[in-house]
């Protein structure tokens, strides 16, 4: 039997339903973050005080560091997905970029944007 080079339109519309779902919490979790960054919603003083305490200024900065930080990663994960939804359409999805074989579904149930299959992984880590 030959190997298989593809998942079928079923596969590749149960993955859509996933991804799909998570980029859906991905954005309002983005949302969420950018909210707190941009001190949407609260009636807080801070951004308007003119009596700062240095630590509390400190504490502040490192505060919005993270939450900058968080909202790149949440970025990026969200564009991983959308690329993903955009290789169903192409058919494409979980074809690995370095061997050309098939994804195992359960690493794509894990991390639908994956690109690589973990053999794919090693094989660009022994590359690198």
């Amino acid at each position: 039997m030959a190997e298989k080079v593809r998942y079928s339109d079923e596969e590749l519309q149960e993955f859509r339903v996933l991804i799909q779902e998570k980029l859906d919490k991905a954005k309002l979790e983005y949302d969420e973050i950018m909210d707190s960054l941009m001190n949407r919603g609260t009636n807080d003083v801070i951004d308007t005080s003119p009596t700062y305490k240095t630590l509390e200024e400190g504490s502040a900065v490192q505060t919005k560091e993270e939450l900058t930080n968080m909202a790149q990663r949440q970025l990026k994960f969200m564009q991983g997905l959308q690329a993903a939804l955009l290789r169903i359409e192409n058919k494409t999805y979980g074809i690995c970029r370095v061997t050309g074989k098939l994804i195992p579904k359960e690493r794509l149930r894990a991390v639908p944007h994956a690109t690589t299959s973990i053999e794919g992984k090693m094989m660009e880590k022994k590359r690198g």
